[in-house]
């Protein structure tokens, strides 16, 4: 009787180390629910109280248009302009038109992708009023984020760890085995990135988890 209890737990001790290691992917596609839209444009001139003159008027232009299609004021800041000196530039020459260029910048912030969305489009209606918004993708570029990841995780985290599952029973009837009960699982981190270069506002989020099960013959 005592050699069996040992040879018992011999054989349990060696299918401990009988494991397999599988990864579980879980994919989503959504719509961004927040957006940030700098709105850019630029004046030049060498007389600064009429270029702050000249910029307070196109702001108020530019405010006027977000509000009446829809945008509260809440959502609309003015941010302070930025002057750029020409002839203070250390290595600027003496031959430039102009002294000062501003350049100003109204952010909306929203949480209605739709409609900012929209204006975008439209936003070459300013043009009828000698507005001419600058497209600076690189310093002052549309952001689009998804805030409500809560609200998907467990049901991703389930149907990664379902995939995962599937793999490990393929595994184990492949190699003979059995499945046994999970021994470590490990949640991987969510992921979240556009889905292409042409339309930001769609998300796509990943998550991967990683279970250890045991096998059993």
């Amino acid at each position: 009787i005592l050699g069996m209890c040992i040879k018992s737990g011999f054989d349990n001790f060696s299918y401990s180390d009988r494991v397999v290691t599988v990864r579980g992917l879980a994919e989503k596609e959504v719509t961004a629910d927040k957006v940030t839209w700098p709105i850019v444009f630029k004046e030049v001139g060498n007389d600064l109280p009429q270029i702050y003159a000249s910029i307070s008027k196109t702001n108020n232009a530019i405010v006027e248009f977000l509000k009446t299609n829809g945008l509260s004021v809440n959502e609309i800041s003015i941010n302070a302009p930025e002057i750029i000196d020409l002839q203070a530039e250390r290595y600027s020459s003496n031959d430039k038109l102009y002294r000062y260029n501003v350049t100003s910048v109204i952010t909306v912030t929203s949480e209605n992708v739709e409609l900012v969305n929209n204006l975008i489009n439209r936003q070459a209606e300013l043009l009828k009023q000698g507005i001419a918004i600058i497209a600076d993708g690189y310093s002052y570029r549309t952001n689009y984020e998804f805030t409500n990841l809560n609200s998907i995780k467990p049901e991703m985290i389930a149907e990664a760890t379902h995939n995962a599952r599937e793999a490990a029973v393929k595994f184990a009837a492949d190699s003979e085995s059995k499945l046994g009960k999970i021994k470590t699982a490990t949640q991987g981190q969510f992921s979240i990135s556009d889905r292409d270069a042409y339309t930001p506002y769609i998300k796509n989020v990943r998550v991967v988890t990683t279970i250890m099960y045991y096998l059993e013959d």
